[in-house]
């Protein structure tokens, strides 16, 4: 099927139909056990496989999966610290201080699918680890894998190779109870794979927000918090919080908030301490309820857009028995608090929905009358942010009208099949991503060699406007990011995000460079959670290729070129790609594959992004052409000999 035709829906019968003479029988059907199961089909346990570069990657739900079961241990009242210790970013040990796994079932725990101790609501009252598959994918996946129970004075030690039993040994020992696991994941599988520090330690983190009281010491680094959802927002929150920050406790929920002058919304969600990115029942019903209560306190017609915009707010709640839409747990779709007990006589639970909003209707209109001039702070805010929309509000119906119209036959948008979200709110398991990329030639390679099924390619016409310093109102104005707005289907939030990964891709040059910088401008202005979700990626091209008669090298970087010169001998060729469209669509296919090379973006507390945008991006262009002269200087004097 040629890029450019229309995607159609199945195949048909006759298309579907196996090759003719391929026989089916007896011999085709396969009985796989537990361990071979998981190896097989790693994708239904895990996810994505990957190298460690991304956040979502294999390596850290195998960390995960370890973790959960130290953390059940700690919230039912079983040890306060938990050592994790990662050897040259490879190997991973973690050792808690809980009850220990009962030791004569501590093979069948490890290595038997549908095994596990969260079955018996007595034992594990509130766990995320529920359905006994989690530490098995570890064992699995794992080339080296070993578990150590202590108990009762004895420890039993197993040591498992990707998932097959070596050994097993019961010795007396005096150690602290609980229980000590070491992996070190499949290289055959995990290929050139490496755990990276700061995802490690954003994942404790977040655990020690959710459980105060808990310490980790992560390869010798203390790492605990003392005010819970509080903390998180603080350390998260890359804008000044217009008021304190809002914090509420009660019974299985707890809430934090505050505003800030940054546009859109910001949520942070978890469920029995486990991080739902994508959100769920719970997390719909913060947003729903708190605009609803801050509406009927100040008993005005006040629009929700303009109560939740520059809302940070973060919640966590306690569920007995929650159902999750994936093995990954990144997103909850039970709507029951707890599951009915009828040998207890206990009816069914209130609905998330229903124990969210009665907390919040009761505790925010509470905080709200006690404390007044904090109330009127956010009222100022929300009547800013309504009279911005409505000074803005024909040009957004006008824009949007456009975008619909232009995403019929839209010219920039080469749009991929599968999408993160069902356009309806809905986001589903999908690794899609589109590229954003400048001029015809370089999106002409990408269209032609990109995966249909995945990949989306959104072509920008010469370079973008500097957005700093405007008003959102240039997004409905500029037809370039009204359009892109439209394809990525975030104006009302991430909820609608249809692609995973953002992908900035632009020619290695000054251009280049500086069509990513008004990009990740863009995004930092009107989009920040777009950024602070990981979702946006800079495309990394090759910047050389060498070869000979017998052999091609695509190199990115100098070192990488003098490496490929001296590896292929004599005069080899030598090309110096100066942009993407120099590259054929037949050597781009290797570069958007399997092995595409993605520079995360990130964005942290730390990098004062008003500041930043303001010396690079705003009008201070003598102070910053100083800047750039004395750097250059001190380049030029690092290259003398």
């Amino acid at each position: 099927m040629e890029d450019n035709q229309p995607i159609t829906g199945p195949q048909t019968d006759e298309a579907a139909r196996p090759a003719a003479g391929v026989e089916y029988t007896d011999d085709n059907i396969r009985h796989l056990d537990d361990m071979e199961h998981i190896r097989v089909r790693s994708g239904m346990y895990i996810g994505r496989l990957g190298d460690g570069q991304q956040s979502d990657d294999g390596i850290y739900v195998l960390l995960k999966e370890v973790m959960d079961n130290s953390i059940d241990e700690f919230k039912m009242g079983a040890g306060k610290r938990i050592e994790v210790t990662i050897e040259d970013n490879l190997r991973v040990s973690v050792r808690d201080y809980g009850r220990g796994i009962p030791q004569g079932k501590l093979i069948e725990a490890v290595s038997k699918l549908n095994t596990g101790g969260k079955y018996d609501s007595k034992a594990f009252k509130k766990s995320v680890g529920l359905n006994g598959v989690g530490i098995k994918a570890v064992n699995a996946l794992s080339s080296r894998f070993e578990v150590a129970s202590y108990r009762d004075g004895k420890v039993r030690r197993t040591i498992f190779q990707r998932g097959v039993l070596q050994s097993d040994e019961t010795l007396d020992s005096e150690e602290e109870t609980g229980t000590y696991i070491f992996f070190e994941p499949d290289d055959t599988l995990f290929l050139h794979y490496a755990f990276q520090p700061s995802f490690v330690e954003t994942l404790l983190r977040n655990y020690t927000y959710l459980n105060t009281g808990l310490t980790f010491l992560y390869n010798g680094q203390r790492i605990l918090s003392r005010h819970g959802l509080e903390d998180l927002l603080r350390d998260n929150m890359t804008s000044e919080g217009l008021y304190d920050i809002v914090h509420l406790k009660g019974e299985d929920i707890e809430i934090a908030f505050t505003h800030t002058n940054q546009y859109g919304e910001e949520y942070y969600s978890f469920v029995n301490g486990q991080h739902t990115t994508q959100g769920g029942t719970h997390q719909s019903a913060l947003k729903e309820h708190i605009a609803r209560t801050i509406k009927e306190f100040y008993g005005k017609n006040m629009d929700y857009a303009d109560i939740r915009n520059g809302l940070v707010a973060a919640i966590a709640i306690d569920v007995e028995e929650p159902m999750f839409e994936s093995q990954t747990k990144t997103k909850l779709g039970s709507n029951n608090m707890w599951p009915a007990l009828p040998q207890e006589g206990r009816a069914v639970g209130p609905t998330v929905n229903k124990y969210v909003g009665d907390f919040i209707k009761t505790e925010v209109d509470n905080f709200l009358h006690k404390n007044p001039l904090l109330a009127e702070v956010m009222l100022q805010k929300i009547q800013e942010s309504e009279k911005e929309r409505k000074a803005i509000a024909g040009v957004t119906k006008l824009a949007r009208e456009r975008a619909k119209k232009a995403n019929l036959h839209n010219r920039k948008l080469r749009d991929c099949r599968y999408h993160l979200s069902d356009g309806k709110g809905r986001q589903q398991e999908s690794d899609s991503c589109i590229f954003i990329t400048e001029g015809d030639s370089a999106s002409g390679s990408i269209t032609k060699s990109r995966d249909v099924n995945t990949q989306a390619v959104f072509s920008l016409r010469g370079k973008p406007l500097n957005s700093y310093g405007l008003t959102k109102k240039v997004v409905y104005e500029n037809e370039e990011f009204n359009l892109l707005q439209a394809a990525l289907n975030i104006e009302d939030g991430m909820e609608g995000l249809r692609y995973n990964k953002v992908i900035v891709a632009t020619d290695a040059d000054v251009d280049g460079m500086h069509i990513r910088l008004l990009m990740i401008t863009f995004f930092l202005q009107f989009f920040p959670d777009l950024i602070k979700k990981g979702h946006v990626y800079i495309l990394q091209t090759p910047l050389f290729r060498v070869r000979n008669k017998r052999q091609t090298c695509y190199c990115y970087t100098e070192e990488e070129r003098q490496k490929a010169i001296a590896d292929l001998g004599p005069a080899p060729e030598i090309t110096r790609f100066k942009g993407l469209g120099e590259i054929s669509p037949d050597e781009f296919r290797h570069f958007i594959g399997t092995d595409m090379r993605l520079e995360q973006v990130s964005l942290r507390k730390t990098d004062l992004v008003k500041e930043l945008l303001e010396f690079y991006m705003g009008k201070n262009t003598l102070e910053r052409q100083t800047f750039i002269i004395n750097n250059l200087v001190i380049e030029e004097d690092k290259a003398e000999p």
